[in-house]
Order: structure tokens, then sequence, then C-alpha cells
């Protein structure tokens, strides 16, 4: 068995949730930039095309089996966006911070009710870069876009993202918390699941 991935993201807040999960189970998970590996041209209209398109492009750059996730937040009132363009949603130079400055302007004539969302994280896990029955797996986690930031946790919207059943925003839960209600976490465990059927006997 192939004990070491690639991970195709540069996203340091990724590469330390992946790796937390995956070491649980003996697999040693590498980020793409260990090799130079440059991103990926995320030219696809889904979570699901991107994903792929991630994947591939690490696992041939590097040879390696690829796990890669394309994830983001919908929110109903904004029909889906920033949806794909999440992690780039305020443009040129676009970080967190101004990601959430601009949700949050975008939002601030919907009321409470109207301000639901959801995260959601689609996870591919090809075997090599031609693999044509790469591992998909996709989860969500329903919740509300408050009307400002709370808590020092997370990465991404996490400070605005609030979990109704938790009573807290995301930002404001520990990372075993996040672990077992988030969407990755949810992604992760179909995908562990799954895994030994894509891996050589």
């Amino acid at each position: 068995m192939n004990k070491q991935f690639v991970l195709a993201s540069s996203n340091a807040g990724k590469l330390r949730e992946f790796s937390e999960m995956l070491a649980k189970q003996g697999i040693d998970l590498l980020p793409q930039s260990a090799f130079s590996v440059s991103d990926a041209d995320e030219t696809g209209l889904t979570f699901v095309e991107n994903a792929i398109l991630k994947a591939r492009h690490a696992s041939q750059a590097t040879g390696l089996p690829a796990l890669a996730d394309d994830s983001g937040l919908e929110v109903d009132a904004l029909n889906g966006a920033p949806g794909i363009y999440s992690a780039r949603y305020s443009g040129e130079g676009a970080n967190d911070a101004k990601n959430i400055d601009k949700l949050l302007d975008a939002l601030k004539e919907v009321p409470e009710a109207q301000r639901t969302g959801r995260y959601q994280c689609v996870l591919v896990y090809m075997r090599h870069s031609l693999d044509p029955t790469p591992l998909i797996c996709q989860a969500s986690w329903e919740g509300v876009v408050l009307t400002e930031r709370r808590g020092e946790g997370g990465f991404g919207y996490d400070p605005i993202f609030y979990i109704p059943e938790l009573n807290s925003a995301v930002a404001e839960l520990s990372a075993e918390t996040k672990h077992q209600y988030g969407h990755r976490g949810k992604a992760m465990r179909a995908f562990f699941e799954q895994l030994p059927h894509y891996l050589p006997a």
C-alpha cells in the first residue's frame, strides 16, 4: 500500500486539517508545494470538476496518488455565491478578511431568516493521473451567515458562519468538534470508508 499521498492544495489550513485526519490512518500527506507543483487552473464550473482538475494536476506532476478538495460556501440569498469562487471571491489579492468583508457587504440588507447557506466539500482521490474512476465524496454543513465576525479559530468564512445546532460560529469550535460536525470531516469519513477499495491489495 502506498502510504504517501500528495495534497493538491497550497492552503495551510486544509493541509493541517487533512494531515491530522490522515495521520490516524497511517498515511503521510505531502503538500504539492513540497514538489514545487503550482496550483491547477480551476476552470471547472462545479466543485466536482475543480477537485478532479486539481487531483489530476498534482498526480501528474508528482507520480503519487493525489487527494484534492474543492470546497466553499453557498449562500441561498446570493443564488449559491460565492460557491466555487469562495477563495477568490473578493478578486485580485483575495484573502479571508477581504472575502468576509465582501460577503457581509453583499448581505447587509438581507434579514437573518434569509441568510441561510451551507459549506460544501467535494473530495477527489485519484490513484494516478489517468484514473478513469476517481473516488468522489461530497458532504455539506448547513448554517447561517452572521452579520459580524465571531471567534478566532478556523479559516475562510468560519468567523461568520454560524451553526444553529451548536449555537456557535465555526471559528469558535475546537478542531475536534469541527472534524466531527463539519463538511470536510463528513467527506473525509466517507472517503475513509471507501478508500480500502481503491488501494492495492
